[in-house]
């Protein structure tokens, strides 16, 4: 079991880690983008996934690690039952969500733009 306080320490161990609001929670963030949200009245935090690790991680420990519902389940976002979680799983959830948002997003290909030329 990881309490709230231990699931914060841990969290802003990370490098560049910082605290915020977010609604009703607290958001964790690195160069300004959210890694992981807590609720502390329930006990629960979030994580930011890419969709393979989220079906790694809720496959291999279903009771720490479920799926959002809904949109943001669909890009990662997991949620972590920290009353069934250990510091392991949280380490490893929050160092692999504070890497996914610090990773240079791949570039898009720019479309081109045709060029009208006089004949």
């Amino acid at each position: 079991m990881i309490t709230v306080a231990a699931f914060r320490k841990l969290a802003l161990a990370l490098p560049n880690a910082s605290e915020g609001p977010h609604f009703e929670n607290t958001a964790f963030l690195v160069k300004g983008k959210i890694f992981a949200t807590l609720n502390e009245s329930v006990g629960r935090a979030v994580v930011k996934l890419l969709p393979e690790q989220q079906e790694v991680m809720t496959t291999a420990e279903p009771d720490i690690f479920q799926r959002v519902p809904n949109y943001w389940g669909n890009k990662g976002w997991t949620r972590m039952h920290l009353k069934k979680a250990d510091k392991r799983a949280v380490q490893s959830a929050l160092r692999t969500a504070s890497a996914n948002v610090m990773a240079p997003k791949p570039q898009r290909p720019r479309k081109k733009t045709a060029v009208k030329r006089d004949a």
